[in-house]
């Protein structure tokens, strides 16, 4: 071992910038601040989407599109099910069916569409039906009562 080889430990040296520790060091006086204006300033925050004064994306881009908040969201139920429950033997199929039936969550707004055959005559119970489904049930000697 001599002088002209000897370093340190590995993991013993630190790579970070030691700043704001005097003129000798390279890094005082600013402390890579720069001069003045508000990036030299402590709590400096910059906006989010702040593009230095130019105008930020969000406010370059077209907006469109429109929510309604009186919508109201229905989860669909076909006469095929409506058809199958049939054959396990319920007669009157309402909400409480659906929802066993794993056709829709407790507390939703349930519509039947007229996708399918219905044979069985059945009593149903909805929210909502669509004409063709509402024809259907009829045909098949049921009624459909809208809740």
């Amino acid at each position: 071992m001599k002088l002209n080889n000897l370093q340190p430990a590995a993991g013993a040296t630190k790579t970070r910038k030691r700043i704001g520790r005097g003129p000798g060091s390279g890094l005082g006086g600013t402390s890579t601040r720069g001069h003045k204006g508000a990036k030299a300033r402590s709590g400096y925050k910059k906006k989010i989407g702040f593009e230095g004064g130019q105008m930020p994306l969000q406010r370059r881009l077209p907006k469109f599109g429109f929510k309604n908040i009186n919508r109201k969201e229905y989860q669909a139920v076909n006469l095929s099910l409506i058809q199958k429950l049939a054959e396990q033997g319920v007669a009157k199929v309402g909400v409480a069916e659906l929802v066993a039936a794993g056709a829709a969550k407790a507390g939703q707004l349930i519509k039947v569409l007229g996708k399918g055959q219905l044979t069985a005559k059945v009593d149903v119970e909805a929210h909502a039906f669509s004409k063709t489904a509402e024809a259907a049930i009829q045909a098949a000697g049921g009624n459909a009562t809208t809740l």
